[in-house]
């Protein structure tokens, strides 16, 4: 099986990640924190040095800033569920977000009737910085942004929307769900406060693995309250942190995982992975351009996009191009709404959908080959068979 799907998951996981998570199993099993014996002082010791881990990779103050989830979603609505809105607050958003991040905004827009506007791509598919300036108002009080757009790629400058953010004191969520291990993120020289990316995608981690980081007490609300391992007495949720927004037992042979598939991204370098990404997305382009059936979507400089690139065929659905590529070339990709309904509003595309590729750091240029022969049989044979 080729897989092209790592906008969703990361396929293959590197062995290291699931070593580590086997050794978690058979080794030190037991609840992390809870009862004070030697394997649940491990598994706490192991979960440690992971937020340890994940607190340098992202510049984050300390490791108590890291806040391990069950997935990015989970992450996400922590930020912004917990988040201290008054009634008639202003969020700006954009039509690239995943309904991780609209379906939590919506919700608070019914239950604390705050107002949220959603910036549009220009005709190049890229949310100008311009754009978001000019949806702030003074009630604006939070960018929901996400970093890259899961369904065409496209990359949002972090920096320059730090910066305004910064001088209006607006804070900035930022979902880096399609960027954290394949762009390098520094939550203080990006001016980022809130951080939220999935453990499973460009990580290499495994599924079930989400992680939130705060820059700075921003008097989140814990999602989840219940028992922690720490300061039992207490009736209601302990203030220290991480304990304060991580309550229940941790996953820890998950965030073990996610440790190792950490270590692996340094060990490959994060600038030669995007570098090979960008290489297998520029060929898949070049050579799709060269099939008058197909139409591309998204920006056409792949400098300001990641390695995701969607597309359709003249003719054919995209859940039935997908499922083509699936039984007859065993080739796997996404098809269909990509949990971005906004997205594809934007660009006409919410009937039918787009099949989506994205290139993960052991795909190869003669994989994409297949995929270009693959396209251009089935849309020879569709072709023929309107004529």
């Amino acid at each position: 099986m080729i897989y092209f799907d790592h906008a969703a998951s990361s396929y293959p996981k590197p062995k290291k990640v699931a070593e580590a998570m086997y050794k978690a199993v058979t080794e030190y099993s037991a609840n992390p924190g809870r009862g004070g014996h030697r394997l649940a002082e491990r598994a706490k010791g192991e979960i440690e040095q992971a937020r340890k881990k994940v607190a340098s990779f992202f510049g984050a103050p300390s490791s108590k800033h890291v806040w391990f989830y069950q997935n990015a979603s989970m992450a996400l609505n922590q930020a912004l569920l917990g988040f201290p809105f008054q009634e008639g607050d202003h969020v700006v958003a954009t039509q690239f977000e995943h309904n991780s991040v609209i379906r939590p905004l919506e919700k608070l827009v019914k239950e604390k009737q705050i107002s949220v506007t959603y910036v549009e791509p220009n005709e190049e598919g890229i949310i100008p910085v311009s754009a978001i300036e000019e949806a702030v108002t003074e009630k604006t009080v939070m960018f929901a942004l996400s970093h890259a757009s899961n369904v065409t790629g496209a990359i949002i400058p972090v920096r320059e929307i730090s910066e305004l953010t910064t001088k209006k004191g607006i804070v900035l969520l930022l979902d880096a769900s399609q960027t954290a291990g394949t762009i390098v993120i520094d939550i203080e020289k990006d001016g980022i406060d809130l951080l939220a990316f999935a453990g499973h995608k460009s990580l290499l981690g495994p599924q079930g693995t989400g992680v939130l980081i705060s820059k700075r007490d921003y008097r989140l609300s814990p999602l989840i309250v219940g028992g922690t391992g720490s300061n039992s007495e207490l009736l209601e949720q302990p203030d220290a942190w991480p304990d304060r927004y991580e309550a229940g037992t941790l996953n820890t042979p998950g965030i073990v995982g996610l440790h190792a598939g950490v270590v692996e991204v340094e060990r490959l370098g994060i600038e030669q992975i995007y570098l090979h990404e960008k290489e297998l997305l520029e060929h898949f382009i070049a050579e799709a351009k060269k099939l008058s059936s197909i139409k591309l979507y998204g920006p056409k400089d792949v400098g300001q996009k990641v390695a995701v690139c969607s597309f359709s065929i003249n003719g054919v659905s995209s859940h039935e191009l997908a499922m083509i590529l699936d039984e007859h070339y065993e080739i796997a990709v996404r098809a269909g709404m990509h949990c971005a309904p906004k997205a594809h509003q934007s660009m006409q595309t919410s009937e039918d959908g787009l099949v989506r590729v994205s290139f993960g750091p052991y795909n190869t240029i003669e994989e994409v080959e297949v995929l270009i022969k693959a396209l251009t049989e089935i849309s020879e044979a569709f072709l023929n068979g309107e004529e």
